[in-house]
């Protein structure tokens, strides 16, 4: 099946627009004293910035991240991308380039590769997390002391031994009250009480906590 080939005029007009940035930025090097190869490197380094910061723009904004530095870097390109159009349209002689834009031209390697590598190592925001365990405190600082409280005594004819309790376990405060957040959202959620080894698995506690902060929430 021969599929027809169809031209695309936005694509045709980006790449028409690039072609004469591109030639703009390069004359305008090469009037600064940007003579052979790197008179061709300006307008590459000038527009892999311009596409490197809206590109890290657009991950930001949809991450909720801040978007101060992208917007920053993609300014900074836009204008010597911007400034090099203009400057070449008769406002400019450029066979007597003036010292500033000389001193421009020669300093943009250097901003170009600060704007680059601070775009790429800027961290990222971590997801949030949901039923992350709480901070641990010291034990030593609003501890809580936590016993289990004897077993009623079944109504049968035989009830059966009640089991040895294990001694009572210190509990942290912080703790403590991250296990009622879980153990409340659980019986929203569920409509019965939390167990101890759902609260174990949630909190990531060892058993006897685990049974300690069930029995003090209950």
């Amino acid at each position: 099946m021969t599929r027809s080939i169809r031209p695309d005029a936005v694509l045709i007009q980006a790449v028409i627009a690039g072609a004469l940035s591109f030639a703009h930025l390069h004359d305008i090097a090469a009037a600064a004293g940007q003579d052979g190869w790197k008179a061709w490197a300006y307008p590459i380094s000038v527009d892999l910035l311009l596409v490197a910061a809206w590109r890290r723009l657009r991950i930001l904004r949809t991450d909720g991240g801040p978007t101060r530095a992208a917007w920053t870097w993609f300014t900074v390109a836009l204008a010597a991308s911007l400034g090099a159009n203009v400057a070449t349209a008769g406002l400019l002689d450029l066979n007597d380039v003036p010292d500033w834009l000389r001193i421009l031209v020669a300093g943009w390697p250097a901003l170009a590769f600060l704007g680059g590598t601070l775009l790429v190592h800027t961290p990222e925001r971590p997801a949030d997390r949901l039923d992350a365990p709480a901070e641990v405190q010291d034990p030593a600082s609003d501890v809580v002391s936590v016993t289990r409280d004897e077993p009623a005594t079944a109504m049968a004819p035989e009830p059966d031994p009640v089991p040895a309790l294990p001694p009572a376990v210190p509990v942290p405060a912080a703790l403590l009250a991250h296990a009622r957040k879980i153990a409340d959202a659980h019986r929203a959620t569920t409509g019965t009480a939390i167990d101890a080894d759902t609260l174990r698995a949630r909190l990531g506690v060892p058993g006897p906590m685990a049974d300690q902060l069930t029995t003090h929430l209950t």
